[in-house]
């Protein structure tokens, strides 16, 4: 049964919504690193990946990237452009691993290597616009700070994922058995 696009829309949404409720409760973490964030707001992102299609998880990434830059006041801002690269990064490779080992790499795995990804991106943006050279004396806390929150975010989705029977309904209804 192929499901309206209506529905599928106000299935990416909510998934959205998702994305801002955790963008927002993460700025009420103290960041250990300027610039760094865990990466809260790609749960939902990582949950996407079985049940939308990969034009609609880019969608989703949209949502989440404008709404974060609305929210945050970055709109106008090189953070934007930063968080919008890093974020289209992060969402190719884990399409990309998610799709092509998913009998091998759980959404730990996919959740690290969009993590690296996007602090690869931010990084590479960092050096080549902003701070040059000195840039890459943080490169490696940061990348190592980003797999950590990686492979936390991806635990807590792979998690979620088995103890879900929502997400298990939402898959069977916009992916099929």
């Amino acid at each position: 049964m192929k499901v309206p696009r209506e529905a599928r829309y106000d299935a990416i949404a909510l998934m959205g919504a998702l994305c801002l409720f955790f963008s927002t409760l993460e700025y009420l973490i103290p960041k250990p690193v300027p610039f760094f964030r865990l990466g809260l707001a790609n749960l939902p992102i990582l949950l996407s990946l079985s049940i939308f299609t990969p034009a609609d998880v880019l969608l989703l990434v949209a949502l989440k990237v404008i709404g974060q830059g609305l929210v945050n006041g970055t709109l106008a801002s090189y953070v934007f452009l930063f968080s919008a690269a890093g974020s289209l990064a992060s969402v190719a490779v884990m399409l990309v691993v998610h799709r092509f080992g998913s009998r091998w790499v759980t959404l730990i795995g996919v959740g690290v290597f969009g993590a690296l990804a996007s602090n690869s991106v931010q990084i590479t943006l960092s050096v080549t616009f902003i701070f040059g050279d000195a840039a890459w004396v943080i490169a490696p806390l940061f990348l190592g700070i980003g797999v950590a929150s990686g492979f936390m975010v991806g635990l807590v989705a792979e998690r979620f994922r088995a103890r879900s029977r929502w997400l298990g309904s939402m898959k069977e209804r916009y992916r099929g058995p």
